[in-house]
């Protein structure tokens, strides 16, 4: 700049010779900006700042083994902290994420291997020893994530006392989609099982095995039941889910759209035989087959609220009348639904409607003066295994009558 100011006389006497040659072009090389020599396109360094990220590396995969199952079948190795084994105890505990999600917890080899059997979908099987695989049917589990565990990690998981060292994460099973035993659906009878307030999963467990026992043909799980996919109902049920049609969550309004059009529905009741239905509070005394005294205690929400004068009149106009007999009396006729209620709060106002309808009677179980009620899963398999002995001397029967 300061060049510049001189003027051009002094300019050309402040320069070199060689520029004075160059003239006005050696001041305009002067204003130029350096011109920065580049090396060989071999040898030029790449610009720090154009040099791409270098690729992250992906974390160690788990290694993959080939099992000795059989060909074609591969598992992997759980690495410390895999995520996939906290979902084990997440499905197990909530209610929430099976329905959500659509997904159930097994346990044990052979509640496995019934369930695959059945058709069930298995999503992801945890094991200890590869021998749990060569005991399930190879082409099913072909389809399930396979992750071999260490045992005392199943061992925390598990609420067994004896774990077996085999978990599996199944899709929930849809009943219209199963395949139930051949043996299981040879033997299947005309006798339904109504659930009713079974709150108790042990108990609902027991009462699915019976089920499956005395052959029934479906069981109908009504709101306010614990939910049969519970881990400690799937125990007790010792693979009574995967034996026959289990139909949960249903509000009565959708019972008898589950049940054969000539149904006749019994209610389990261990109310005395010849006893008269007295008023609300009368029946507050009386219990469900298997329930405490307090069974047959009404919902809240489904009783009306009447003045203290007229309870009685319009307790008792809201209960319907059944004819009461004992469970070994002629009852079963084809087809038959039995309602078993509950220990605590028993059979529900809706069922005794629903029996009313249908022309069905209570069943009582007599037991000895003094001796509480029975057991709500005792009580079902009493009154459903006489069931069956009544359907088939029934069926005998009409055998007997069309020979002659």
């Amino acid at each position: 700049a300061a060049m510049a100011a001189l003027g051009p006389i002094m300019c050309r006497a402040l320069l070199p010779p060689p520029l004075l040659r160059l003239g006005r072009r050696g001041v305009r090389a002067l204003r130029r900006s350096p011109v920065r020599v580049l090396p060989p396109e071999k040898e030029r360094p790449e610009p720090t700042e154009a040099r791409p990220d270098p690729p992250r590396e992906r974390p160690p995969q788990p290694a993959v083994e080939r099992s000795a199952a059989g060909p074609g079948l591969w598992y992997e190795k759980a690495a410390p902290g895999d995520r996939r084994l906290g979902k084990v105890v997440t499905i197990a505990k909530s209610k929430k994420f099976r329905d959500n999600h659509g997904k159930v917890l097994l346990e044990g080899l052979r509640l496995i291997k019934d369930a695959l059997e059945a058709g069930a979908v298995p999503q992801t099987l945890f094991f200890s020893t590869v021998g749990h695989l060569k005991e399930l049917p190879e082409a099913e589990i072909k389809r399930a994530n396979l992750v071999k565990v260490k045992f005392e990690d199943i061992k925390i998981w598990s609420d067994l006392v004896t774990p077996q060292g085999l978990l599996g994460i199944f899709a929930k099973p849809d009943c219209a989609k199963m395949t139930y035993p051949a043996a299981q659906l040879a033997n299947s009878l005309p006798l339904l099982l109504i659930c009713d307030n079974i709150r108790d999963p042990g108990n609902l467990g027991t009462i699915l095995r019976s089920a499956a026992g005395a052959g029934c043909e479906k069981v109908l799980v009504t709101k306010g039941c614990v939910d049969p996919w519970e881990p400690k109902v799937l125990r007790a049920g010792m693979g009574a889910h995967f034996r026959l049609p289990i139909i949960a969550n249903l509000d009565w309004e959708s019972v008898p759209s589950n049940l054969p059009a000539d149904v006749q529905v019994c209610v389990a009741d261990n109310k005395d035989p010849g006893t008269r239905a007295k008023t609300t509070s009368g029946l507050r005394e009386a219990g469900g087959a298997g329930s405490a005294p307090d069974n047959l205690k009404t919902p809240v929400k489904s009783r009306p609220k009447a003045a203290p004068e007229h309870e009685d009149e319009e307790g008792a106009a809201g209960i319907p009348e059944l004819a009461t007999q004992c469970y070994y009396e002629d009852w079963a006729r084809t087809p038959v639904a039995v309602v078993i209620g509950g220990e605590t709060h028993g059979l529900s106002v809706d069922a005794l409607d629903l029996a009313a309808s249908t022309g069905g009677k209570r069943l009582v179980i007599p037991v000895v003066p003094g001796v509480d009620s029975l057991n709500a899963a005792i009580a079902a398999a009493i009154v459903l295994f006489e069931g069956k002995r009544q359907l088939l001397q029934r069926h005998r029967q009409e055998d007997n009558r069309q020979k002659f």
